[in-house]
């Protein structure tokens, strides 16, 4: 797998690169978050430090989205948990804080690999989903892939990873088109707090359970309307159309 480390201290970069390369991977090491942007293209990985001398972490984060689907791991000194929350928000698909094993950081870039499964970027496989779905007459499609699922005004188009609302294109991280994928899969159901979890966070997810709820109000927001997910107190969540009962 090609991996991007975006560190600028040598002491660190140096042993980390040479640790993952005795694992297989072939190993790019870039000082500066601008030079991580250029080059996302052609990575399979990115391991991205947050203090960079040209641009916070934070912002690379941002811009890294804003044109690529390659999975990244954000790396830290900051044990705030606001401050983490902020970064998968942002677009990180996990993160690991100073001091780390390679052990586990290894084992974090395996798990979000398998949650990126179908994403070529990462795992080399195609997306899931089949071509040509068609349509049911309720508004669900019938193929077996069920690639395109619609629910109301509310279309998610799992082989192009695209959701719409009213024909709006909803922009969302891949961490917030996984959940609400999660959620469309039964549309109208509850879906435990659990089982979301490990759909879209894999069996492995270390973090707070709170990070679903803080994607939760985030995919509200875009959306549009609060009431397109219900949270059902100590259960979980279930998708709805704004002002059904």
């Amino acid at each position: 797998m090609r991996v991007l480390v975006v560190e600028d201290d040598e002491h660190i970069a140096g042993p980390l690169a040479e640790g993952l390369r005795r694992f297989g991977h072939e190993v790019r090491h870039l000082h500066e978050g601008g030079q991580a942007v250029a080059f996302a293209r052609e990575a399979d990985f990115v391991l991205l430090d947050l203090g960079l001398p040209d641009l916070d972490g934070h912002e690379v984060c941002r811009r890294l989205r804003e044109n690529s689907s390659v999975p990244v791991i954000a790396v830290t000194a900051r044990e705030d948990e606001l401050d983490r929350v902020l970064l998968l928000q942002e677009g990180a698909d996990d993160y690991v804080v100073k001091p780390y094993s390679l052990r586990e950081l290894l084992a974090r870039m395996e798990a979000v690999c398998r949650r990126a499964r179908g994403n070529r970027r990462c795992a080399g496989e195609r997306e899931p989903g089949c071509d040509g779905a068609a349509e049911d007459e309720d508004g669900t499609d019938a193929g077996a892939g069920r690639a395109v699922r619609r629910y109301g005004p509310l279309v998610v188009d799992a082989r192009a990873r695209r959701a719409t609302v009213d024909g709006r294109a909803v922009e969302l991280t891949r961490r917030e088109f996984d959940l609400l994928a999660a959620l469309m899969s039964d549309a109208g159901a509850v879906r435990l707090r659990e089982d979301l979890i490990n759909e879209v966070w894999d069996t492995n997810w270390y973090g707070s359970t709170r990070t679903l709820d803080v994607h939760v109000g985030t995919l509200r927001g875009k959306l549009g309307h609060r009431q397109w997910i219900r949270a059902v107190r100590g259960v979980g969540f279930r998708l709805a159309l704004p002002g059904a009962a």
